[in-house]
């Protein structure tokens, strides 16, 4: 979330890392019809619903990190890249995200081994935002080209019955013409 200012995230569900004690705490979250409504504009979903989350916050790294492992759950529905048709989707997914309580830049003793995933991102003012975790990893989640099991590339396009495509070919042919 460092990229993003809390006053435009979508679904800000703030956890205050100081109420984390040595106990592993859960939390759960869900958006609401108007924050779904925001977070699929800002994916580029014809729509969103039912994005639920749940987390497990524990301290790392004597305390000076938060491990958070979670699992969101959400109803998509995207555009079909050949059809333009929409394509409905359920996903679920498990995640893990580690959280710095210092900024990471300064961290000169912070030992990180090959097994850890990612830097740890920071928590801003000792905030985690649980529901800007959530989005991140359904939009890792989303799929790049989502396609409709029964669309089929029109004939047009085809590169069987048109021979190859792409701009060398088409460069090909324009070359070829000329010669003739």
């Amino acid at each position: 979330m460092a990229d993003r200012d809390r006053s435009d995230s979508e679904f800000f569900r703030p956890f205050a890392v100081d109420s984390l004690g040595e106990a592993e705490l859960a939390r759960e979250i869900e958006a609401g019809p108007a924050e779904c409504q925001a977070v699929a504009r800002r994916l580029g979903l014809e729509s969103l619903s039912g994005l639920r989350a749940r987390f497990r916050l524990a301290r790392a790294g004597g305390g000076a990190l938060v491990r958070v492992l979670g699992h969101f759950e959400a109803d998509v529905v995207q555009l079909c890249v050949v059809s333009l048709e929409p394509v409905g989707q359920h996903l679920a997914e498990d995640f893990g995200v580690t959280y710095s309580l210092a900024p990471v830049s300064t961290q000169d003793d912070l030992e990180l081994t090959l097994a850890d995933e990612d830097l740890p991102e920071e928590a801003l003012d000792g905030i985690i935002d649980l529901g800007e975790a959530a989005v991140q990893q359904l939009a890792i989640a989303l799929d790049p080209y989502p396609r409709r099991p029964d669309a089929e590339v029109p004939a047009a396009l085809s590169p069987a019955e048109n021979g190859p495509l792409g701009p060398f070919a088409a460069l090909a042919k324009l070359k070829g013409d000329k010669q003739a």
